[in-house]
């Protein structure tokens, strides 16, 4: 990566953590994916259950390898035989001992934005999981929430198409305001601050651009 690149990427980063940090979130730097890795690693007691919000990032950084081991107990969402399954795993998620995911938008005022289909990646990091941990690259930080939610709504026909929901923005790659079962910009959540619980919400911010 060019020098002066990193640099921005590392200055970014680590700005985010100091906001976050006062904002009561559990904010650590990773100077890359395989930093990051190590991280959620040390968070996470062996045996805990996982569960997991659907992310790129998760598996650009080894993430989702590392909890599909037999160290942890991991509500598998992916292979299911029916939607009724699925749903039944999403609910499992919010008894979770640990949710992982990235989110679409963080914020440089100490929020976190994201957009969901189904609610449960939204639901989770608001309430449920003892634990929450969040995995973002530079690329998500924003200046504040209204950015996010443009950022969040740009990056849905992304996601869309990736995991072939069938939307008109599977094909444009841009808003069509749909209004069929598998539009996935049906829930929006700002999460302001982590004052409630304090410390409950981990973010690990990598000065790298990671995921959409």
């Amino acid at each position: 990566m060019n020098e002066i690149l990193k640099y921005s990427y590392e200055r970014k980063a680590h700005d985010a953590v100091e906001v976050l940090n006062r904002c009561k979130f559990d904010a650590h730097y990773a100077d890359n994916a395989a930093e990051a890795k190590e991280i959620v690693k040390s968070l996470i007691p062996k045996g805990s259950e996982i569960a997991v919000g659907g992310s790129v990032t998760l598996q650009e950084t080894g993430i989702m390898d590392l909890i599909r081991s037999d160290d942890y107990k991991f509500i598998d969402r992916f292979n299911n035989k029916s939607w009724d399954e699925e749903l039944h795993k999403y609910r499992l998620g919010y008894m979770s001992d640990v949710f992982i995911t990235s989110s679409n938008a963080v914020t440089m005022e100490g929020q976190l934005v994201n957009i969901d289909c189904t609610g449960n990646r939204t639901g989770c990091i608001g309430f449920g999981p003892k634990k929450v941990i969040i995995v973002i690259g530079v690329n998500k930080i924003v200046a504040d929430a209204a950015e996010g939610v443009k950022r969040a709504k740009s990056i849905a026909p992304l996601n869309s198409r990736r995991i072939n929901h069938g939307n008109p923005c599977d094909e444009t790659l841009s808003c069509e305001n749909c209004t069929g079962t598998n539009r996935v910009c049906n829930i929006i959540s700002i999460i302001d601050g982590c004052y409630k619980f304090p410390g409950r919400i981990s973010v690990i911010v990598v000065a790298e651009e990671l995921g959409f």
